[in-house]
């Protein structure tokens, strides 16, 4: 059996990842431009987890996560296009959710193709399901839409089990309080565009 500090040598990736996922949801939950740049850090450090773990479609979003941090970043900077006003919360626009929706299934086949012809990744279809919806889900967020969360909250619900079976413990324990944290994320962005709102009367 393991001992504490073998635990800890043999997963000190899944830890250091675990640290800055914690406080990537922080800075996400108060919806702080800043957690961009721990949505950089952190995939890095996943992507020799993953691959690892033999996570293929989690090891290539990896590699965009990286990149729409950058675009992210900047459109929250910049994107309500009013100097020094970062962008607001807002709701998906009706007209989108058919392009999504159309968008998740064609990412979903062309995902699970790849994975069950060029990989030998033992849980195609689950590694399929979690990768479509944080691609979309990352795409909403750049926007500061807040039905992102409802997409993280499956994901994150999903990802326990995928971890659990991958035996990734460390990423099951932190997507297990990212399920319930996306909850309290929901609720909370929605506060802040009632206040948003109050303060426009």
């Amino acid at each position: 059996m393991e001992t504490i500090i073998e635990y800890i040598s043999n997963n000190a990736l899944q830890l250091l990842g675990t640290a800055v996922g914690l406080l990537y949801l922080i800075q996400e939950i108060r919806a702080s431009k800043w957690m961009w740049v721990s949505s950089i850090i952190m995939p890095i450090i996943s992507l020799f987890v993953y691959f690892k773990a033999g996570l293929y479609a989690d090891f290539a979003i990896d590699i965009y996560y990286v990149i729409i941090a950058i675009y992210g970043f900047c459109a929250w900077q910049w994107g309500s296009g009013k100097k020094g006003v970062e962008l607001p919360v807002a709701r998906t626009p009706l007209k989108l959710w058919p392009l999504l929706l159309a968008a998740a299934i064609a990412l979903f086949f062309s995902i699970r193709y790849v994975l069950m012809n060029w990989t030998d990744s033992t849980v195609p279809n689950a590694d399929s399901f979690t990768t479509t919806l944080s691609i979309i889900a990352m795409v909403m967020l750049s926007r500061k839409w807040i039905e992102q969360w409802w997409l993280w909250f499956v994901v994150d619900a999903a990802s326990v089990g995928l971890y659990i079976y991958k035996d990734i413990h460390a990423y099951a324990l932190l997507y297990a309080f990212y399920t319930i944290m996306a909850v309290y994320g929901y609720f909370r962005w929605r506060k802040m565009m009632t206040h948003k709102d109050a303060t426009k009367q």
